[in-house]
């Protein structure tokens, strides 16, 4: 039953200002994607280090996250601010997303899972970065393993593409559809 899971993928945004979270999650079942998991965490590059992300040390969350940051880091506290309070988010929004869901609790020792994390070099407030990180875990899960968006619901809101750094809706105002 477990394979039939597949691989599943979802993101979402939380927060704002430096402070603000973009995960995406690419989760599925050990077989699928399982050799992706180890791959990626067997190519570290410069300035972006997979790693397995933890509850504390010694207790990875269940299942397997791989935590792969987006942004080089920039530093210290850059890097701080990523491998700490932006890995303790992902973990507590995997544990949160797991715990809402029983039949992702049912099947969590058999799956595995692929966070790409995105920590702004710029953010400061390690609460903030946390809470936001907790936020778009939990809610990148869920969208992935609610299938997210349709290509319908896409479609409809062509006409409303922003996100935090470009706005094209006055672009589009006014463009056919």
């Amino acid at each position: 039953m477990t394979a039939t899971f597949g691989i599943r993928i979802g993101e979402a945004f939380a927060g704002e200002g430096a402070e603000a979270a973009h995960v995406n999650i690419v989760i599925g079942h050990r077989s699928e994607l399982g050799a992706t998991f180890a791959l990626a965490l067997a190519s570290p590059s410069t300035g972006h280090t997979p790693f397995v992300t933890v509850l504390k040390p010694g207790l990875p969350v269940k299942p397997l996250t791989l935590f792969v940051n987006k942004a080089t880091i920039a530093g210290d506290e850059h890097g701080n601010l990523t491998w700490g309070a932006a890995q303790a988010g992902v973990a507590v929004g995997m544990i949160d997303a797991v715990a809402g869901d029983p039949s992702l609790a049912d099947l969590a020792e058999d799956l595995v899972a692929i966070a790409a994390v995105w920590v702004n070099p710029q953010a400061t407030d390690a609460a903030a970065v946390f809470t936001n990180n907790v936020t778009s875990t939990r809610d990148a899960v869920a969208a992935a393993v609610s299938g997210g968006s349709r290509a319908a619901d896409v479609l409809a809101e062509r006409d409303s593409c922003h996100n935090p750094f470009f706005d094209a809706r006055p672009l589009l105002a006014g463009q056919p559809g």
